[in-house]
Formats: C-alpha cells, structure tokens, sequence
C-alpha cells in the first residue's frame, strides 16, 4: 500500500517559518517527481514547487526566494521549508509523487497551513 504523509503544518505569524515533510511508504520517492501543492480557501489546488531527481526544482511565482523544496532518499521523504510566510500562504499543502516513466500519481492526506498576520 503506498502511502504519503504529510506532516509540519501548524499555526504561524506573519514572517515565520515551517518546515513540511513529505514521508512515502510503499514507493520509492526517489524515483518520482514529487510536488507542493496547496488549497487556498476558496480556491482551486496549486503547484507550489517540484522536484526532478535530487536538484531540478520549480516554484510558483508567489513563493521563489521564500520556500525551498528538497529530497533525503535515505528518509524516502520531500521537505518544503517556507520562509517568510505570508498570510496569503494559508492553505491545506498536499504532496504529490508522480513516477517518472509510469506516471502512476499518488497523493498524500495534506497538512493545514495557518499565517496569522
């Protein structure tokens, strides 16, 4: 059974910082893309930020120079730390693997995100 599980939401100020974590079982991360994405109230779902392999990364306009998407194979895990949070961040984050030659897509339960200004 493939399972991703995310973890570090809570409740922040405006400026601080959290540190997401993305945990597979079942699969193997490092042979995915695994992406951020995060729900606004109100909103649809958005890719927050991706990473290919252990450096090729992307970010969405509204987070580059604050958050910072990274792997550790040895964990099987994906880390989101976001810096310079912003009421507007507030969201529930979702982790997503994607293999990179079968495209099976897997989707984790998500993590709420508070940034009170």
């Amino acid at each position: 059974q493939v399972l991703l599980v995310e973890s570090g939401g809570g409740l922040v100020q405006a400026g601080g910082s959290l540190r997401l974590s993305c945990a597979a079982s079942g699969l193997i991360l490092g042979i995915h893309i695994v992406s951020w994405h995060r729900q606004r109230p109100g909103k649809q779902r958005e890719l927050v930020a991706s990473i290919v392999g252990s450096d090729v990364t992307s970010y969405a306009d509204s987070v580059k120079g604050r958050f910072a998407i990274s792997r550790d194979n040895t964990k099987n895990s994906v880390y989101l730390q976001m810096n310079s949070l912003k009421p507007e961040d507030t969201a529930d984050y979702y982790c997503r693997a994607e293999h990179i030659i079968i495209r099976s897509q897997y989707w984790g339960q998500g993590t709420q995100v508070t940034v009170s200004s």
